[in-house]
């Protein structure tokens, strides 16, 4: 079921990710293009509040056209290990620093066109300190419970595929056990 890379073209180059078209051909013999997004990879942290609440994050997002809720993320800077970007993404969007991390899953966000690797991380034991977004981010920090979280994913407020995935597998694998 693999596919052989035939030919391949850089068609864009920018400073969080590269568009390139493969000419490639499938075992069946035949011959296609893929376009491919290469992204560096990510972290998305879910942090929990000593009470049991969820810190996220909304922000506007413009492929989407509207705010998003959003559990904290961010994109690796070239080398960084993702628990190190993890723990600079958690105090640059929300403020807080966790005293206990745990990482949750990894996983591919959109494998039909891009190489985004996602790496989820629990973030617990938090403090407060003070929030440093990036200039190009505008974040409005927030909390719910997780029930509250859970019932934002059943009726379609949370539509982020990190955050969802994030929320179900604690609620799945850890929560429950």
């Amino acid at each position: 079921m693999e596919e052989r890379v035939l030919e391949r073209k850089i068609i864009f180059e920018g400073r969080l990710l590269r568009l390139r078209v493969d000419k490639v051909e499938l075992a069946n013999g035949v011959i296609s293009t893929r376009e491919v997004v290469e992204h560096r990879g990510a972290v998305a942290i879910l942090p929990i509040l000593p009470d049991g609440n969820i810190l996220f994050v909304r922000q506007f997002r413009l492929p989407a056209g509207k705010v998003l809720l959003e559990i904290p993320a961010g994109t690796l800077s070239p080398k960084e290990e993702p628990l190190e970007c993890a723990k600079r993404e958690l105090e640059e969007e929300t403020g807080y620093i966790a005293g206990e991390w745990r990482k949750l899953t990894s996983l591919y966000l959109a494998p039909g066109y891009s190489t985004e690797y996602i790496h989820i991380f629990l973030a617990e034991d938090l403090r407060a300190g003070e929030s440093r977004p990036d200039e190009d981010e505008e974040i409005k920090v927030c909390q719910f419970s997780l029930k509250e979280a859970l019932e934002m994913v059943r009726s379609g407020e949370i539509e982020d595929a990190k955050t969802v995935s994030a929320l179900l597998f604690y609620k799945t694998f850890i929560k429950e056990g």
